[in-house]
C-alpha cells in the first residue's frame, strides 16, 4: 500500500511511463482525501458518512493529438493500464494547433505558507462533529416557538491532498483541509411557512462561528420570511446581501472565462481595456492570500497562482486564462487553469471578489426610500452571452430606510452591463464564506415583477 510520502515519486513515474510509452509531453495529477458529513434532524442522527478516496489521472500529447485517463488502482499494473488507455486514445483523436503544455518558464509555484491545511480538522472527533451540527439545529429551534421543523443541522468536513507533475520538470503538491457548519430551520405561523439558513466555513474547527451563533442567524432569518407578499411590479433600487451578491460575481466569472471569450459566448467579448462598469467596481481574482478557499500554490497546470486585477475602477484589465485560451486569444495564461483528476484543464478562479466600500449595510438601507433587500435568489436566469438577467427573488421590501415586510414570489430583471454601470453603493462587509466573495450591494434601478 502506497503512503501519501510515496505518491509525488508515483507521479514522476507515471511521466516516465507515459514518455516511454510514445508521449511528446505528459501531465499527472494525483489527489487523495477524506469526506465527512454529518446530518442531524430534529434532535437525532439522520445520515453519517465517512469516505476516502485515492485516484490518479493523465494526460498525454502525442504532437498536438491529446488523451486521457483515469485510475483509482494505484498498483503497478492500475498503472499501466491508464498509461496505456491515454495512449491509445490520443492516437484516435484530430489534431489541435493550440494544444500543449505551458511554456517551462511559466511553470512554477508560490513559496509562502497559504496555510490551507489544519490538523484541528483532520484530528476532530466524530462525536464533536455530530455535537456541533446538533448544538446548531437545537440553538435555531430554541430561538422562538414558531420555529416548528427543521430541515437539519449539518457538519461537513474535507482534508486533502493534491500532487501535479509534468514532463517538463514540475513537480507540485500542496494539503487543504475545510470544514463548516449548516443549520437550516423552518418557521410557521398560520399558513405561511418559511425556512433560511446560515452557515460557517472555515480552513480548521477552531476557526468557525459558534454552533448555536449559527443556529439563531438562521432561525432569524427563517422568521423574518414569515407572512410575505407579493408586491406589485416597479422600477425600484434593489440591495443584494452578501451571499446573494455572490451570486452576480459568479456570474461575472463566467463572462470572463477565456473559453467563453474565444467562443465568443460571453458580452465581454473583445471588451478589454474598455470602461465597462461603474468607476466604484474594482474585482480581483487572487489565489495568493492564506488561508482562503481559492488559494492555491500553483494552477492545475503547474503554473504559479497570481493576483490579477480583472475590472479595475469600472474597466476589464484581464480574462481569466489557461494556457489553451491564451494561446486561442493571442495572450498569456494568468494561472486559473482547473480541472478534476483527467482530461483538459478548463477555467476555474482563485479568490474571486469585489473590493469593500465604505459604508456599512445599514446605512446603506436607510439610504433607500423605497426598494427591495433581496435574500435569496431562486432559479438560473442570467445569460453571459447578452447579458440579460431575471431571476426569482425573496427578501424584505424597504420603505423609508427601514426593513418593513418579508416579499415573496417576485422576479428582479435587468441586464448585467445596466447592473455594472448603475451600481449605487457597495457595503463594507465583504467577509470570504467561499472562493467568490462579495459585499452589500446597491444597484439603483431594476424591475421586481410581482402582481
Amino acid at each position: 500500500m502506497l503512503s501519501s510520502e510515496d505518491l509525488p515519486e508515483l507521479a514522476r513515474d507515471v511521466i516516465r511511463q507515459a514518455m516511454a510509452a510514445g508521449a511528446s509531453d505528459a501531465e499527472c495529477t494525483i489527489s487523495e482525501g477524506d469526506e465527512f458529513s454529518v446530518n442531524v434532524r430534529m434532535g437525532e442522527l439522520e445520515t453519517l458518512k465517512d469516505a476516502g478516496s485515492r485516484g490518479a489521472g493523465l494526460r498525454v500529447l502525442i504532437g498536438k493529438r491529446m488523451g486521457a485517463s483515469y485510475t483509482s488502482d494505484l498498483t503497478a499494473d492500475g498503472i499501466r493500464q491508464m498509461v496505456r488507455s491515454a495512449i491509445d486514445l490520443a492516437a484516435l483523436t484530430t489534431e489541435d494547433p493550440f494544444a500543449g503544455l505551458p511554456d517551462p518558464e511559466e511553470l512554477g509555484s508560490i513559496g509562502i505558507d497559504l496555510k490551507l491545511f489544519s490538523n484541528e480538522t483532520a484530528d476532530l472527533a466524530t462525536e464533536q462533529r455530530i455535537e456541533m451540527a446538533r448544538r446548531g439545529e437545537a440553538a435555531a429551534l430554541a430561538f422562538d416557538p414558531r420555529i416548528t421543523n427543521s430541515e437539519g443541522g449539518s457538519f461537513d468536513s474535507n482534508v486533502g491532498s493534491r500532487i501535479f507533475a509534468n514532463s517538463r520538470g514540475f513537480l507540485g503538491s500542496y494539503r487543504s483541509s475545510s470544514c463548516s457548519i449548516t443549520v437550516m430551520p423552518v418557521a410557521t405561523q398560520g399558513d405561511s411557512m418559511e425556512r433560511d439558513y446560515w452557515y460557517s466555513h472555515a480552513r480548521s474547527s477552531a476557526g468557525l462561528e459558534d454552533a448555536a451563533s449559527v443556529g439563531r442567524k438562521a432561525a432569524e432569518g427563517a422568521i423574518r420570511r414569515l407572512g410575505a407578499v407579493k408586491v406589485e411590479t416597479q422600477r425600484v433600487p434593489v440591495i443584494f446581501e452578501p451571499r446573494t451578491a455572490r451570486t452576480l460575481l459568479s456570474s461575472l466569472c463566467d463572462a470572463v472565462s477565456g473559453s467563453a471569450i474565444y467562443r465568443k459566448a460571453s458580452f465581454l467579448a473583445g471588451k478589454l481595456g474598455e470602461k465597462i462598469a461603474d468607476e466604484r467596481i474594482t474585482i480581483i481574482d487572487d489565489g495568493t492570500i492564506p488561508g482562503l478557499f481559492g488559494s492555491s500554490p500553483f494552477d492545475d497546470e503547474g503554473v504559479p497562482t497570481r493576483r490579477t486585477p480583472v475590472i479595475e475602477r469600472g474597466v476589464l484589465k484581464s480574462y481569466l486564462l489557461n494556457s489553451y485560451t491564451a494561446r486561442k486569444l493571442s495572450l498569456r495564461t494568468t494561472g486559473n487553469a482547473s480541472r478534476g483528476i483527467t482530461g483538459n484543464a478548463g477555467i476555474g478562479h482563485g479568490n474571486f471578489f469585489l473590493e469593500a466600500g465604505t459604508r456599512t449595510p445599514e446605512e446603506i438601507i436607510r439610504g433607500v426610500k423605497n426598494g427591495f433587500f433581496v435574500t435569496e435568489l431562486i432559479g438560473s436566469g442570467v445569460n453571459i452571452v447578452t447579458g440579460d438577467y431575471s431571476r426569482g427573488a425573496v427578501g424584505i421590501w424597504i420603505r423609508d430606510g427601514e426593513l418593513a415586510f418579508p416579499v415573496a414570489e417576485v422576479t428582479i430583471a435587468s441586464t448585467l452591463q445596466e447592473m455594472l454601470n448603475g451600481i449605487g453603493e457597495i457595503g463594507s462587509d465583504l467577509e470570504f464564506l467561499s472562493s467568490v466573495s462579495a459585499p452589500t450591494i446597491m444597484i439603483g434601478e431594476m424591475t421586481v415583477g410581482g402582481r
